[in-house]
């Protein structure tokens, strides 16, 4: 290490802490103001992404437990009711391997309707607070 920097390090140890300095030797910057209207329309947004994966996953661990829960359960017609979703997702059974398939067809479905609702809320959000145009 060189002279310079031991020297420096023993200059600010014996300052002790370091602090920020005032506001007058950073040369204050005046606040940046943000219009109302503008900074509530980003607050109240939705995030189509977050909440179509929100949906997708709530929506996929729904018919993975519903679907291992009837498995576990067993009996002579396992599922009846949710065999019925076959109809909407090939491949579907009420099975162990089904669980999976339905887990992964649930996430798309969820996702995709998650996605869809952000997005008309965001569209009407907008619409609801679009400021009025002023003429001259």
């Amino acid at each position: 290490m060189s002279d310079e920097r031991k020297k420096q390090g023993e200059r600010s140890a014996a300052k002790g802490p370091a602090t920020s300095p005032p506001d007058a030797q950073r040369g204050s910057q005046p606040a940046m103001i943000i219009p109302e209207g503008e900074l509530l329309r980003e607050i109240i947004r939705l995030s189509r992404n977050v909440l179509g994966l929100t949906l997708g996953m709530l929506v996929a661990a729904g018919i993975f437990l519903a679907t291992i829960i009837l498995v576990i359960k067993g009996g002579p017609e396992v599922g009846r009711h949710l065999q019925l979703l076959s109809q909407y997702f090939p491949g579907y059974r009420v099975t162990w391997g089904g669980s999976f398939l339905g887990a992964f067809y649930g996430f798309v479905v969820g996702y995709i309707n998650g996605w869809i609702i952000a997005s008309v809320y965001n569209w009407v959000v907008l619409l609801r607070h679009k400021e009025p145009k002023i003429e001259s």
